[in-house]
């Protein structure tokens, strides 16, 4: 079971080990529907828990509410995130983000939606990246 926070949206359901490495928890706080072309989801990260690599068709933002994580682009190097911080994501740009080994951490995810999409899965993310 994910540690509670001081969150305002309850840890939600474990999302699928097909898309994450280690334990995750999604609520659903907006689907996309004729008024709004995004999502949000809030997403609660175990320690040591990430996405796979995934693009967005239409971008994203992660708006970290607790704790600390990595996000990294394909061929950068991963930066350290923590509480407060605001990540733009561009269109179609491979990407992951996650908790760090020893530190929890939860974020609202709001995905922009393109035809339906507003993800694209693809490989987890090894050790060594």
């Amino acid at each position: 079971m994910a540690k509670e926070y001081q969150n305002i949206f309850p840890t939600g359901n474990k999302v699928p080990p097909a898309y994450f490495t280690g334990n995750a928890y999604l609520t659903m706080l907006l689907q996309n529907d004729k008024n709004n072309e995004f999502s949000i989801g809030n997403v609660t990260f175990e320690p040591g828990a990430r996405t796979n690599w995934h693009t967005h068709p239409k971008g994203q933002v992660l708006i970290v509410i607790e704790g600390e994580g990595f996000y990294q682009e394909k061929g950068k190097p991963a930066q350290r995130i923590k509480k407060g911080d605001v990540i733009n994501i561009p269109d179609g740009v491979e990407h992951w983000h996650g908790a760090t080994a020893t530190t929890g951490m939860v974020h609202l995810a709001i995905t922009n939606v393109l035809n339906e999409q507003g993800v694209v899965w693809l490989q987890p993310v090894s050790e060594e990246e």
